[in-house]
């Protein structure tokens, strides 16, 4: 045995106004700093040259590579460490990583000397100092986050301080009719949290009971009795005699800091505080901080260099009562044009739950205009001012811009960059949200954090991650933050090394802490490079989606779709983002050609349906109908869905603004591409009446899922074998069928794009008629496949070849300019050719497939060493008759590492140059590679493992071997079981069955 290391050696300002200033060019100060040029060239929104397609897909640049999420606990890091580890992960085909102080595993302040190694402290900014300096030399980027862990946090503020987050706590007491009451004002029903020492009451309020009014949890109130008692308050005692009509309630709404801290910690000494995402002071306290302890100027040289983006998690404010920011009632009024205070019984929450309710449209409104004008606080005075701060530093933003009900559309609208999480995120429409922002707003990234699954640390697999990304692909994401990457070690960790998120509360937490310390890392290259290639593609020049679907409330994270089109519109082949009402003031929002955004995703049509977030209610501001009326005279077609001649306000109005809002609509339904439907089954054929199909089209409903990105002269199609959600059922079965895509250009050529293996080769079996060109997919589930239709040599192949139009093979390429046809079995295959005409191709004899089950396997056996973040291999060599799981084979039961399976294989009689053969590894856990005689295959989809083992076989004795690495959990089971014991034993290695299938391949047309 043997050792191995680890390491290699203010006010309220109008949403739409802030939107149309951060996109309008040239409007003075009104405009945000635009993203400096180095900074937008390191978010990866370069496109490709012309004649260098083909080059640039094979090898992305490390803009477009995927990142980790890095873990440190805080500044107890090592600067020569870091740089090991920037190189780890340059050396494995990723480009940078996003710094964190992470370590909800570890929570003891003596380890962790947060005096002497917190996040902000010396040895922290050492530490980036390093990864920026490193990250400089290999030609990758580091990310920074706003501060420790999760929500945005600095040290140097208390929970009573103006720029610390803040709450409105609720007390209440009911007072009978007609009866005095005489004592305090009623006080929180909840404590105050740790720390907070002040809380000021903002408002008493007297308002009568009304059942008529109340809901299955909520008391009913009579909006039109309110009554400010505030004024009669005196030394924290109130008198006041009820009414004699009823039942009445006090309300008193109290102030206060809630004392929230950032997760896991301790992070800081003195201990950071969560700011005020609502305030100009909030977000001054985060960048006064950065400005004064954390940007030294050798660290300000080294972002120009090697500087991303400036990075937030998603906004959890923990709270039971109701955020609040001091500016909340001015902003409120000015927005809405009535006081704030009057109406706060139905907005306040006591114990995470709101307590009281008005009659139900009054309410519902109230809490739009609420949530609303929350929704404007925090864009302005945290996301946009953080954005311009972070430009002025080269740097760009992103963001994670949902927790609370703010409009995250419009958030995605402000970021250079809008990320979601695979975690967090509930289906594909959540990310199709901060998609329809990104591209409104003419940006290119959507990110996402990707691969947290619960108490999965250490069982992960790559292919399940891989699974998990293909949807989101399509649904418009197209850089992936992988979570993540741990710092190596820490005092009193266990092997393999310290990990941010295991143990999670004593038990297994979160997958993942790749690196060196797995086995997979070995081939992980492997992995970097498809996703690499996946986002080059999805990141070539715009958009394209068949709909927009006009949400009235913004949210995201929430699971909610898009009724018709998630059902059943998905299905048949459309695609569809959505928009909420500030993206239709953006420069983007005009129609060309009967597309809205034209230079963006050029939408064919707006659809338009009730509001999910307020009971399907249908509603429209009296701004968004105006835009609604606007586009469709343009020419662009609208479909409504619901009964649109009863639409009423989102907030609160009055009959005035009522009025002119139907007479809107009632003049937006007359309008000749405007399409009014009542059921949503109807929806298909209102969209066929007004003339339009999807971009993508199948005959049959099918599985798959698409995205369509179009750069001058380019139509690049992502497909995937995909579903909505990790939770549909039943299971995604394999699909095999054709699909017709719509191409800008009529003379373009379609090319398949190997993500894997990063190979551009013509298409060569397809039909087209004029612009539409139709091909067969055939995928597995979770399987995926890039087609461009580009300019003849824009990839390589000259115009005008002859390509195969249909055929009975079992497949046609293009091999060095010639069309060769593929088949399983003997025969003579006719192939209908474009230039007209069919012909016969026989296949000679073609060996039957067979199965390989004599094996010879060298396994390591990885094992704890003699520092947490050192390794012991342990060799196996072990003959096996039939393939089986390393948890069924004697020797490796508790075996996690690499595995070296070697086969030999004889061929002979009819096998020549005309034969090759495909190697199908069955089940295969987790990552793999093969080789042929000491040579090895191409990269092997780790979703579809079928090896194309093309002209690697040879007449006589072949070995094949594949090498395949496990995950870590069947080792940790047994070596720290009090964490990991508890865990499934994980079925890995090469299961198969594998199976060797030969094919004859023979030049089309050629006796």
């Amino acid at each position: 045995m043997h050792d191995h290391s680890n390491r290699p050696e203010g006010g309220g300002v109008s949403r739409r106004s802030l939107l149309i200033a951060t996109a309008v060019a040239g409007t003075a100060a009104a405009l945000a700093p635009a993203l400096p040029a180095a900074a937008e060239a390191r978010t990866g929104t370069g496109a490709a040259g012309e004649g260098e397609a083909a080059r640039a897909f094979a090898e992305p640049g490390s803009a477009v590579r995927p990142k980790f999420r890095w873990w440190w606990p805080d500044g107890l890091v090592d600067p020569d460490e870091i740089r090991r580890e920037v190189d780890q992960i340059a050396d494995a085909g990723f480009g940078g990583a996003e710094i964190a102080a992470v370590h909800h595993s570890v929570k003891d302040a003596s380890v962790l000397d947060t005096e002497h190694h917190g996040w902000g402290s010396p040895a922290w900014v050492a530490g980036v100092q390093a990864a920026l300096d490193q990250a400089r030399r290999r030609g990758v980027t580091i990310d920074l986050t706003i501060g420790p862990s999760w929500p945005a946090a600095v040290p140097g503020i208390t929970p009573d301080s103006e720029a610390a987050v803040q709450e409105l706590a609720l007390g209440a007491v009911t007072v009978a009719a007609g009866a005095d009451y005489s004592g305090p004002v009623p006080p929180p029903a909840a404590a105050a949290a740790s720390g907070v020492t002040r809380q000021r009451l903002l408002g008493l309020l007297a308002t009568r009971v009304a059942p008529e009014n109340a809901t299955r949890k909520e008391t009913g109130l009579d909006r039109a009795s309110a009554r400010d008692l505030t004024a009669r308050v005196a030394d924290g005692a109130v008198d006041w005699t009820a009414p004699a009509d009823g039942d009445w309630v006090l309300t008193a709404f109290w102030q206060r800091g809630t004392g929230q801290t950032p997760e896991g910690g301790p992070h800081t000494s003195p201990t950071a505080y969560v700011v005020d995402h609502f305030s100009a002071a909030g977000t001054a306290a985060v960048t006064d901080f950065w400005e004064r302890s954390l940007l030294t100027q050798e660290i300000r040289k080294l972002l120009e260099s090697a500087g991303g983006v400036l990075f937030e998690d998603s906004l959890e404010i923990e709270t039971k009562a109701l955020p609040w920011t001091p500016g909340l009632p001015a902003a409120f009024e000015k927005r809405n044009g009535y006081p704030l205070l009057p109406v706060l019984p139905v907005v306040a929450m006591s114990g995470g739950n709101q307590v009281y309710a008005y009659d139900a449209v009054a309410t519902r409104q109230i809490r739009h205009d609420f949530w609303d004008t929350v929704s404007d606080l925090y864009n302005t005075h945290h996301l946009t001012a953080l954005r311009d701060w972070a430009h002025a530093l080269g740097l760009g933003m992103r963001a994670q811009p949902y927790g609370l009900q703010t409009d995250a559309i419009e958030s995605a609208a402000l970021l250079d960059i809008p990320e979601g999480e695979s975690l967090g995120f509930k289906n594909l429409d959540d990310y199709r949200c901060l998609a329809g922002g990104r591209d409104m707003a003419g940006h290119t990234v959507l990110s996402c954090e990707a691969g947290a699954y619960t108490g999965s640390a250490y069982s992960t697999t790559w292919e399940k991650f891989l699974r998990t990304m293909g949807g989101a692909y399509a649904a418009g994401v197209n850089q992936t933050v992988v979570h993540g990457f741990s710092y190596a070690t820490l005092p009193g960790v266990k092997w393999p090394g310290f990990a941010a998120f295991t143990p999670y509360n004593g038990t297994v937490g979160y997958g993942e802490s790749w690196g060196p310390r797995h086995p997979t890392w070995r081939h992980v290259g492997d992995v970097s490079g498809y996703l690499s290639r996946v986002h080059h593609a999805m990141q070539r020049g715009t958009s394209r989606i068949d709909v927009a679907v006009f949400r009235q409330t913004g949210y995201t994270a929430t699971g909610i779709g898009a009724s018709w089109f998630t059902s059943t519109g998905v299905p048949l082949g459309w695609t569809h983002q959505f928009v909420s009402g500030p993206l239709l003031d953006l420069p983007s929002a005009k129609v060309r050609d009967g597309r809205l955004a034209p230079d963006g995703p050029a939408y064919r049509a707006l659809f338009v349906e009730g509001d999910f977030f307020s009971g399907s209610a249908v509603t429209l501001t009296l701004a968004d109908a105006r835009h609604l009326l606007r586009l469709t005279r343009a020419g662009l077609p609208v479909v409504l869905l619901g009964d649109w001649t009863t639409v009423t306000t989102p907030g609160v109005a009055d009959d005035s603004a009522l009025q002119q809002l139907r007479s809107l609509v009632a003049e937006l339904l007359a309008q000749p591409r405007v399409r009014q439907v009542t059921e949503k089954t109807a929806v298909g054929q209102a969209l066929a009446d007004l003339g339009l199909a999807p971009d993508v089209s199948y005959a049959v409903p099918s599985t798959l899922l698409t995205m369509h990105r179009f750069e001058e002269g380019v139509d690049w199609f992502y497909l995937v074998n995909g579903k909505h959600a990790e939770t549909v059922k039943p299971p995604v079965a394999a699909i095999d069928h054709a699909v017709t895509v719509r191409r800008t250009r009529s003379d373009a050529v379609p090319h398949l794009l190997d993500p894997w293996t990063g190979e551009a080769r013509p298409l060569a079996l397809y039909a087209q008629d004029g612009d539409l060109c139709t091909f067969r997919v055939a995928l597995q589930p979770s399987e995926s496949m890039v087609v461009a239709f580009a300019p003849p040599g824009r990839f390589h192949g000259e115009p005008g070849r002859t390509h195969a139009v249909t055929t009975d093979a079992d497949d046609v390429r293009f091999d060095d300019g010639r069309l060769v046809l593929r088949a399983r079995a003997a025969g003579t295959y006719t192939t209908a050719l474009s230039r007209g005409g069919s012909v016969g191709t026989v296949v000679e004899e073609v060996p039957a497939p067979r199965e390989l089950t004599s094996w010879t396997l060298d396994a390591e056996d990885w094992r704890p060493g003699a520092d947490p973040d050192r390794t012991t291999v342990v060799r196996h060599r072990i003959a096996l008759d039939a393939l089986a799981p390393w948890n069924a084979i004697p020797d490796l039961t508790d075996a996690a590492g690499i595995g070296r399976y070697r086969a030999t294989v004889e061929l002979g009689g009819p096998w020549s140059g005309g034969l090759g053969a495909l190697l199908d590894l069955g089940e295969v856990t987790d990552t793999f590679r093969v080789s042929v005689n000491g040579r090895p295959a191409p990269v092997t989809s780790h979703i579809n493992p079928v090896a194309d083992l093309g002209g690697l076989l040879r007449p006589g004795t072949n070995t094949i071997e594949v090498e395949v690495a496990t995950p870590l959990i069947n080792r940790l089971r047994v070596s720290d079981p009090s964490v990991y014991g508890g865990a499934a034993s994980q079925r890995t290695g090469l299961v198969g069955p594998v199976r060797l299938i030969p094919y004859g391949q023979a030049v089309v047309g050629r006796d």
